[in-house]
């Protein structure tokens, strides 16, 4: 798949998926994905109700891919039984230009199959090439424990647990795993929003 944002590291491989940059033809299946509330019972005020925010979404992500040289992969598989479906979403942008934050978001149909380890592995070599001087960080929500397995095992751990900031539900709580020790001033600038 082509992608026309200069300098973007275009399409990557794993075993089992293509990544590639977002691209607008890619919404209908985002929104899909963004709307499906299977997707988002962790994180329900993050689920998409209208195709606008998918889109103003996507647009971010490229911003992001030109800015940064990197962002979020949209992943197809590549073996028979998923061959071009859309397994997910995943891979790294800069947060408030401090650290890398790894991401990623699968369809409930290729849960458990070690997807997001293969994205998540990507992303981190990615980031790792383009900018070795940020930290790899990872920012979810406390109850979303498959989110937090999949952190864990891509070797993050827990740096701080904290209110998770402009969100409606007063009990909600933000978890931030990182790849180093942070210094209390950037742990402030990546929770503080």
């Amino acid at each position: 798949m082509r992608t026309d944002i200069p300098g973007a590291a275009g399409t990557h491989g794993t075993e089992r998926l293509v990544l590639t940059v977002p691209e607008h033809g890619d919404l209908t299946e985002l929104y899909r994905l963004y709307a499906d509330p299977q997707v988002w019972r962790d994180d329900p005020i993050s689920r998409h109700t209208t195709v606008d925010q998918t889109e103003s979404m996507i647009d971010r992500w490229r911003a992001a891919w030109l800015r940064d040289g990197l962002g979020i992969w949209v992943a197809r598989g590549t073996e028979p039984s998923a061959q071009g479906q859309l397994v997910g979403i995943g891979g790294c942008f800069v947060r408030h230009g401090v650290a890398w934050n790894l991401g990623f978001r699968l369809s409930p149909t290729f849960w458990g199959q070690g997807y997001a380890q293969e994205i998540i592995r990507a992303a981190v070599g990615a980031a790792r090439a383009t900018r070795t001087d940020l930290p790899l960080t990872a920012y979810l929500l406390e109850g979303n424990t498959r989110s937090r397995r999949t952190t864990e095992r891509a070797g993050l751990r827990l740096v701080w647990r904290g209110p998770d900031a402009g969100n409606p539900d007063p009990h909600a709580v933000r978890l931030l795993y990182a790849d180093q020790d942070l210094s209390p001033a950037l742990v402030k600038t990546l929770t503080d929003d």
